[in-house]
């Protein structure tokens, strides 16, 4: 297997992280209606990039132990899932090997893999051009949406958000899973430059991510650009800051590792028109039921208090049948009104769940017709 590389057409060779992402991607949808996760993804583009576990680590919070065996579940599961037999040291060659032996009838072409479109952000033409290219125009199956040509509505939502922002507070967004709380977090984070009325910095931090307060304040001094610091020495260092902090999965502060200090000290950075930091959070309740022990003390929760809530609901009706039209707009598919009242009663109009309805819907008019 050692010199299999070179037995390859040279557009397999240069094949890069990205694109053999894009392929596993691709099919892990297919097999089994998921993507891998975020550090799933961040470990694979490591793995392809010839990087050893302790470069990845400097790269996250994560220590070097956690990862390798994060890295080896991740091998396995490729392994299972997918039977592709992948280790650290045969990654690319079979990943390279599979893709080369897999039916591009039932993947995007091989130019749009090794050529893919720099898409710049508002190109709608250059959008367009790679929806058609996909074979399945209903994605992501799982996870945020991050690219902004991908995000449907919910513009009242972020207006509203970017009003309560400019008024000097902070904002949580509630929802239940999987309502689209944490793609809303990276669509404000993207147009925080263009709406803030207070230019300020946006850093994102995934609460799913960090297990502890140490790992917290390590993270967000990282994602700043500030030295790593806590407590008086963190508020010194960001007096000349104006932060945008955006925390996904916020009721992750109310488990082990984690105490209330934590949300003190936040209020206190964020309380204040001129305050270093405004918040937007995401919750699945609000945050008065979710932190407990602020009900035990009396009290309301510190970020209760300086966080206007924003509630996120499910889709109604006419919001599905645009996202439907709006993506079969660019195949050559139709869904029949049936199917369409069948995916607006059994979503709820949760948007995940309806992507993965309609995603398996098209793959069965793709499949009648091969």
């Amino acid at each position: 297997m050692a010199d299999f590389d070179f037995a390859l057409p040279i557009q397999l060779r240069l094949m890069d992280s990205k694109q053999a992402l894009a392929f596993i991607n691709a099919l892990f949808a297919k097999k089994t209606n998921q993507v891998l996760n975020e550090l799933e993804e961040q470990l694979f583009l490591g793995i392809w990039e010839g990087q050893i576990y302790s470069d990845i680590a400097t790269q996250t919070i994560l220590s070097e132990q956690y990862l390798r065996d994060a890295g080896a579940n991740l091998c396995k599961k490729i392994t299972k899932d997918l039977g592709i037999k992948v280790n650290k040291r045969n990654f690319k060659n079979q990943i390279k090997y599979h893709y080369q032996q897999h039916s591009e009838t039932t993947l995007p072409s091989q130019q749009s893999i090794v050529e893919p479109i720099n898409l710049a952000q508002g190109d709608e033409s250059q959008s367009d051009n790679l929806l058609q290219r996909n074979h399945n125009p209903f994605i992501p199956l799982n996870g945020r949406v991050e690219e902004k040509y991908l995000f449907f509505d919910r513009e009242g939502e972020i207006r509203r958000v970017f009003e309560v922002l400019n008024s000097g507070s902070s904002v949580v967004l509630i929802g239940e899973e999987a309502i689209g709380k944490s793609s809303l977090l990276l669509m404000i984070r993207q147009e925080a430059e263009t709406r803030l009325n207070v230019k300020r910095q946006p850093v994102f931090l995934d609460l799913n991510l960090l297990h502890n307060e140490s790992q917290f304040y390590s993270a967000l001094c990282y994602e700043i650009g500030i030295p790593e610091s806590k407590d008086y020495q963190l508020t010194r260092n960001l007096r000349s800051c104006k932060i945008l902090l955006a925390i996904d999965n916020v009721g992750k502060l109310t488990g082990e590792g984690f105490t209330r200090n934590i949300r003190d000290y936040l209020r206190g950075l964020a309380e204040g028109g001129n305050a270093p930091l405004k918040l937007i959070l995401a919750a699945i309740e609000p945050l008065n039921n979710l932190f407990n022990d602020s009900q035990e003390q009396g009290n309301t929760s510190p970020l209760a208090g300086i966080c206007q809530e924003e509630h996120i609901h499910p889709w109604d009706e006419a919001t599905i049948r645009a996202f439907i039209t709006n993506r079969l707009a660019r195949t050559s598919v139709s869904f029949t009104e049936e199917e369409i009242i069948q995916l607006i009663q059994e979503s709820g109009g949760h948007p995940r769940k309806l992507m993965q309805m309609c995603y398996r819907t098209y793959s069965r008019y793709v499949e009648s017709l091969q």
